[in-house]
Order: structure tokens, then sequence, then C-alpha cells
């Protein structure tokens, strides 16, 4: 009944819980601390490690920021300013936008989706009806409609650590945010080229380095990083046939959640012999038994990165 419902886009988005590694993913080693593999049609859950353990998820928090704004329906090209306000003085992270600087409602959501732009989510929370307050308060509405019990929402950028979620949880946002055609194709763009009020346009690239590669195909994206979070990424994508969730969370080291990624795709690959669909249960028999793809050693390598991105 429940995988029925979830093939329906009805309640959560888990059809069962994935505490620790579960029989199905066995063979597929993670680095990432929790992480989630689930097959978005059926609902079943293909790989888990730690998916109820409450963290915080640093920018993934932008995905429901996308879904308040769009909800409000609010007009795309009205003109809002960066302000002092959006600056950030719990971390001191850069951004390109200027105090000052004019951008559509429709251009905050593109770089805060894109780009994971602190200031243009934290101005989009600032514009909407009844400011920062009132939009947090959306948020967590938001979140309790769509099942995220294990989830509690700070502010708009996910820069405080305050802004925790459980991987099942995640699965369940992105999945709902999967929705959003907007969010859809603002996530999935390798870059995006905006004018901020003077001279030529600025250029910004997704923060998510497999958003174009040619092994991927990918229908949402969002990578997220502060200390406290790890490295972060969520993704819809279509693997071997079949359409997955991918959460992983607290990735150590600046590449992991890349090759934490990447050995999900071969893992997924090798166990349907490439067919499309892969007949269910013989994957799940490959799957359990098949061996972990190889961690390279450049994912060891720690790395300074922008927090919020």
């Amino acid at each position: 009944m429940l995988a029925a419902a979830i093939a329906a886009g009805i309640g959560p988005a888990v059809a069962g819980s994935a505490e620790s590694e579960q029989a199905p993913g066995a063979g597929l080693k993670l680095k990432s601390h929790a992480a989630l593999v689930l097959d978005q049609q059926s609902g079943d859950i293909l790989y888990g490690k730690n998916a109820q353990a409450v963290v915080p998820i640093a920018s993934i928090t932008k995905l429901m920021t996308a879904m308040v704004v769009l909800d409000a329906n609010l007009d795309p090209g009205e003109k809002i300013l960066i302000t002092k306000d959006d600056v950030d003085s719990l971390r001191g992270s850069h951004s390109r936008l200027r105090v000052g600087a004019p951008l559509t409602r429709d251009e905050l959501l593109r770089l805060a989706l894109l780009a994971s732009e602190n200031r243009a989510a934290s101005a989009l929370g600032r514009a909407y009806p009844g400011g920062p307050e009132s939009f947090v308060r959306a948020m967590n509405l938001k979140a309790r409609l769509l099942g995220m019990r294990g989830s509690r929402f700070a502010d708009p950028t996910g820069l405080s650590s305050t802004n925790v979620s459980t991987a099942e949880d995640l699965a369940t946002l992105v999945r709902s945010a999967h929705r959003y055609a907007k969010i859809r194709e603002y996530t999935t763009a390798k870059d995006y080229k905006v004018s901020l009020g003077g001279g030529h346009p600025v250029a910004f690239r997704n923060t998510n380095r497999l958003v174009g590669s040619g092994a991927w195909d990918i229908g949402l994206s969002k990578t997220g990083f502060i200390n406290e979070a790890g490295r972060c990424l969520v993704m819809q994508a279509t693997l071997a046939g079949r359409t997955v969730i991918i959460v992983l969370l607290d990735s150590w080291g600046k590449y992991t959640r890349i090759g934490d990624a990447n050995r999900i795709r071969k893992w997924l690959e090798i166990a349907s012999g490439h067919d499309s669909p892969p007949n269910k249960a013989a994957a799940r028999s490959r799957l359990s038994s098949m061996p972990s793809p190889a961690v390279s050693s450049a994912e060891s390598r720690s790395g300074l990165e922008p927090q919020g991105s």
C-alpha cells in the first residue's frame, strides 16, 4: 500500500526505514555519513545509511526556499534590491551580488538554486509577504505538510546549522521539488549570466560539477556545505533505466560527495547489466552481492570551499 501511495505521489517518499545499511544495498560502500538511494517510481530503498539521523543540511535548504517562493505566486519580474541585511554576517561567505544590485525575483531564484547564492536566497525571504519570519514559518509549515517530521528550517539560505533534516526527509523534499518546472530547469543548468546593474553580464556556474556531464541524466540537483553539515548533495537522476533520488549528507573531503555519486551510478549500471529498465528481482540480487566501486585517492584531499554552497 505504501509503495503504491509513493508511486502516486502521496505521503512520505520512503517505503521503509533505513537507519543503518540495508540488505538491498549491502554491496555498496559510501563515504558519506548519511545516504539514501531511492527508486522514485516504486519508493523502494535501494541503499540506506544513517538515513534517519537528524543532521544540518546547509544549502539543501534552498530547495525548500524555492518551493515556498513559487507556492506564493509572487511576481517573478519584480525588482528586488540586495541590501546589507542580505550580507552573511554569520560565516562571512563571499558573494558577487553587491549591496544595491537590482535583480528580479526570478533571477534571484535562479542564482539561489544554480549557484547557491546566499544573498539571493536571503533577498527572496526578505521580500516575502510578512518578511523573513513569515518566510521561515512557511518553510516549516511546508515541511510538516510533506511529512518531513525530522526537519526544521531556520533561514532561507541554509547558513545556520539549525537547518536540519534526515536523508529520508530530503528524499521527500527532492520528490516534491521535482514537481516544479522552474526548480528542475534552474538546478540543472550549467551556468547563468545576469546583469548586476552595469557593465557586462556576470556568469555564475552550477555548484554541482556533475551537471552537464555526459555520464549523467540529472533531473534535479542541489549541493550544500557548511562546516557542521559537511559536503552535501541531493539529486534526481535517471540511471541504468530507472529514476532514482540520491541523498548524500556529511561527506568528508571536497570530492567525496562526487565520488559517492559516481559509485552509485556505476553500482546501478553494473547491477542492471545496462538494461533499461532492469529486472527488479535480478537487480536486487546483483546489488546486494556486488562489490563497491573503488574510492579515488583524490577524495581524501581536503580543500577550501565557500560555506553555503
